[in-house]
């Protein structure tokens, strides 16, 4: 009823302005979202004790070596995601598109892994986050497909 009092290029403008906003705050969620992950990384490497929530829950308390070694090359993989996101919108360091898809197949994977892991305590939290990177991701990459 009220689209009918607002002129239809005046809705028109409204709508590619709240686009163009949605999109402008892409890559600084994208990369938000993906330093707090490192933070948890970094965290798991130095030794807290949530290891019921990462790495399919197997670990009650600190993660052993094994573990933190897998964390840490974690927070390369999340380094390479963000940059390839931040890059497929245009931004530093300019990578080829294509590491943008693969970030969004490796989304995939983690929110797959991330809901179906035995780990309640996991998926209660990376469930959701993983969820929402992939959003992001793919948000991103289908901005300029």
């Amino acid at each position: 009823m009220y689209r009918l009092l607002i002129p239809e290029q005046l809705l028109r403008h409204t709508e590619t302005a709240l686009n163009a906003l949605m999109m402008s705050l892409i890559g600084p969620i994208y990369a938000v979202l993906i330093v707090g992950v490192i933070c948890f990384q970094i965290a798991l490497i130095c030794g807290a004790p949530w290891g019921r929530m990462t790495q399919g829950g197997q670990h009650d308390g600190p993660l052993p070596q094994s573990g933190r070694i897998i964390a840490a090359f974690s927070i390369f993989l999340l380094l390479f995601m963000a940059l390839s996101i931040l890059s497929a919108l245009g931004n530093w360091p300019h990578w080829p598109r294509w590491t943008g898809w693969v970030t969004v197949v490796v989304s995939v994977l983690s929110a797959i892994l991330n809901w179906i892991t035995p780990s309640r305590p996991e998926r209660l939290l990376w469930g959701p986050i993983t969820t929402v990177l992939l959003v992001l991701a793919a948000g991103a990459m289908m901005r300029g497909a």
